[in-house]
């Protein structure tokens, strides 16, 4: 459960920094003649400052609690 918890952490930390992710669509328009025309449209995808720290408090979690062992429960 650690590398999980690792990879938990770091995608926490890249939410709260940046806040999203942005990429460039290509798209091709129709042809007119020997005129060849593409579009390009960028977008940006929000990651919630609040997914952010979530995935980061579980991360975290994840991580204390593998290294201890789990949980232990006591009858």
């Amino acid at each position: 459960m650690k590398p999980v918890g690792f990879l938990l952490i770091v995608a926490g930390l890249f939410g709260i920094t940046w806040g999203g992710i942005t990429y460039i669509k290509n798209r091709d328009a129709p042809y007119f003649g020997p005129v060849h025309i593409t579009t390009e449209s960028h977008n940006y995808v929000l990651i919630p400052p609040m997914a952010g720290v979530t995935a980061l408090v579980l991360g975290g979690l994840l991580v204390v609690l593998s290294t201890r062992g789990g949980m232990r429960v006591v009858s």
